[in-house]
């Protein structure tokens, strides 16, 4: 339509502003989003606070090109808009005056929390917000912080540790550091580049990075990206095909189809791992993001998108969407199989699965024994998700005081608070595989290229001379007897609950069955 008489009136345009009919304007075009709200990733409140208006400041940092086009049928394409009848007034922001606030050198950064420092001096708000917020009353986020500094550790000393190494097997590949990038979403929201800065850095230090589902870069342009890197940067002692790898992390979607869609798609870009995001049934209750959203929305005068925001669980309409329901918050141990099916298909070398948000040993014992999973990733989501929830080193060290055999048979990952490189070694003491950070890369996502291979440097630096100072010169040799977890372990579970407990208890026959079956 590029006749000027065919094309929407931006007054008509903004008549659609309601959950009955809802109309966006995206880089000039105008979209029907009504029947798509439910389903739309970010809860239907973002796609109505911009009804009938021009969304596309908010929708190009954060989307892949083409992503509108894919997730609507044409018939929801409803043509261009006459860019003279759309209006533009500037939205009121609640955000900081970022230009009266001096910034702070990536060379004055001596930790990951001078990196967050930085970060917020050149961010918006809006931006800082999403990263940092966490579920409720941030308990769970306490966890992670917390529970680092109650493990301790134990130094031995008079060794020759003139030289260490920090080079680690994981996932069945040798990579330079111990560590990974964890998955998080949105990173264009802070830097042109997005997600295009951690691949680059990944290949450049030789670690693994695991991508979001919501990647804001294609993840086939994430791929060439790494590879490309790769081929310009040679380490000493490491065979071509080692170092940095991309592992594809992989949200359940609401149709089965689309999650075959995106495991085929990860499968046959070359991702050598597929973790599978198993805690988020519904998004967590964020309340400074919601918060945010809600300042912004009676700013500009927009009251309507609060009163959108909470729908009770309809009981008896089985097709109904759960409240922050933008997963699939069916998914249970039985999709195990075909979502590995969906993986493993035409490949004779497919890689390792994986179950990130375990956060009990009883779970882990599941997915070891029961469902044959090839390694497990305790995570409490960043604490975004359930409020006081444990961090992942109890859950670690839970699996450690009733399952302990499970470290031997599977790799363990872990993440949540991790901030210096001494939290790694204390995981890998503890039997960890490999540790991954999520936030404080998207804080160096805003400074480039540059920000990245900071927060690199800064924890190798921190691992090796930790290595050093413990007397220890090889990851290899670090053990139980290098930490001391007595307090940490006076927080973890006395017992784990059998089935003669629950069903003395006063819970139902059918209940404990259902446990026994599984365990």
């Amino acid at each position: 339509m590029s006749d000027d008489s065919k094309m929407l009136n931006g007054n008509e345009v903004a008549t659609h502003a309601s959950k009955d009919s809802c109309w966006v304007i995206v880089s000039g075009k105008v979209y029907d989003v009504t029947e798509y709200l439910e389903q739309h990733p970010g809860g239907s409140q973002i796609l109505l606070q911009y009804g009938g208006k021009d969304a596309t400041a908010m929708y190009e940092p954060i989307h892949p090109p083409g992503t509108i086009e894919r997730s609507l049928p044409k018939e929801k394409h409803l043509g261009p808009v006459d860019p003279s009848t759309v209006s533009t007034p500037t939205q009121p922001q609640v955000t900081r005056d970022l230009d009266q606030m001096a910034r702070i050198p990536l060379a004055h950064c001596l930790n990951l929390e001078d990196v967050e420092k930085a970060a917020t001096r050149i961010i918006p708000k809006s931006a800082y917000v999403y990263f940092s917020s966490a579920a409720d009353s941030l308990g769970s986020l306490h966890n992670n912080h917390a529970d680092w500094k109650k493990v301790s550790l134990r130094p031995r000393i008079m060794r020759n540790v003139h030289r260490v190494s920090m080079t680690r097997t994981m996932m069945g590949q040798k990579f330079r550091l111990p560590f990974f990038i964890a998955p998080a979403a949105r990173a264009r929201l802070v830097h042109e580049d997005g997600e295009l800065c951690l691949a680059r850095g990944a290949a450049r230090w030789g670690i693994p990075y695991c991508p979001s589902t919501y990647s804001t870069v294609p993840h086939d342009e994430l791929m060439e990206c790494l590879t490309a890197e790769k081929k310009s940067t040679k380490f000493r002692g490491f065979a071509p095909e080692d170092g940095a790898q991309l592992w594809f992390q992989l949200y359940v979607a609401l149709e089965r189809q689309r999650t075959v869609e995106l495991v085929t798609m990860a499968r046959d870009l070359g991702y050598k791992a597929l973790v599978i995001t198993v805690d988020t049934p519904v998004v967590g209750k964020r309340e400074a993001d919601e918060r945010y959203r809600a300042e912004v929305a009676t700013s500009s005068g927009d009251y309507t998108v609060l009163n959108e925001w909470y729908k009770p669980a309809d009981e008896d309409d089985e097709n109904a969407p759960p409240l922050r329901g933008h997963h699939s918050s069916t998914l249970n141990w039985d999709d195990l199989p075909w979502i590995r099916d969906a993986w493993v298909k035409g490949r004779s070398d497919a890689g390792p699965i994986v179950l990130k948000g375990i956060q009990t040993a009883e779970d882990a014992a599941l997915a070891v024994y029961q469902y044959n999973v090839d390694a497990i990733y305790l995570s409490n989501h960043g604490g975004r998700q359930c409020d006081d929830a444990p961090s992942s080193i109890r859950t670690l060290l839970e699996i450690r005081k009733f399952y302990p055999e499970i470290l031997q048979k599977v790799e363990i990952y872990l993440d949540g608070g991790v901030r210096r490189g001494a939290d790694i070694i204390k995981a890998l003491c503890l039997g960890a595989r490999g540790v991954a950070l999520g936030r404080p890369f998207m804080y160096a996502v805003s400074m480039g290229d540059e920000g990245v291979n900071k927060v690199i440097q800064l924890l190798s630096e921190e691992i090796e001379t930790t290595l050093r100072c413990m007397g220890v010169t090889s990851l290899d040799q670090l053990n139980p007897s290098y930490v001391n977890t007595k307090l940490l372990d006076l927080e973890v579970q006395d017992r784990l609950w059998t089935e003669q407990q629950l069903g003395s208890e006063g819970y139902g026959e059918g209940w404990v069955r259902g446990l026994k079956a599984k365990l």
